[in-house]
C-alpha cells in the first residue's frame, strides 16, 4: 500500500488527470477503510481528503458520482547509464558512502 509522501498519479475516466502526494491517513470507522489527505500537485494546489479502502490505494478502480476513479503510485525511474562514457565524464561520483552525487555544475558546462 502507498504511504506518506508517496506521489500518486490519478486517473479520471481512464485519463490522467493530476498528481496528488499522500499527506496523511488516518484508520475509519469501517475496517480496511482510510482518510486520506492528500495534496493535489496543480496550479492552485489544492489539498483533499478522500475515504478510500486500501485496495483503492493500491490502484483498484472505483467510482465518484457514477465516474471512475482509479489512483497509480509514481515511481521514480531507473537512469540508464550512457554507454562507453564512464560515470565520472557524465558528472556522476560516488560520496565515500557509495551514494551518487551528480555535479550540477559539470551538467551546466554542457
Amino acid at each position: 500500500m502507498a504511504k506518506e509522501n508517496d506521489i500518486l498519479l490519478i486517473y479520471f475516466e481512464d485519463k490522467p488527470l493530476t498528481f496528488a502526494r499522500i499527506e496523511t491517513f488516518s484508520p475509519d470507522i469501517k475496517p480496511d477503510w482510510f482518510h486520506v489527505k492528500m495534496l493535489l500537485l496543480q496550479v492552485p494546489l489544492q489539498v483533499a481528503t478522500w475515504i478510500l479502502k486500501d485496495s483503492y490505494i493500491d490502484g483498484e478502480e472505483f467510482t465518484m458520482d457514477g465516474k471512475k476513479i482509479r489512483m497509480e503510485q509514481v515511481l521514480c525511474p531507473e537512469t540508464p547509464q550512457q554507454p562507453d562514457i564512464p560515470q565520472e565524464e557524465q558528472g556522476i561520483f560516488k560520496n565515500s558512502s557509495g551514494a551518487k552525487v551528480i555535479s550540477l555544475a559539470d551538467l551546466k558546462k554542457e
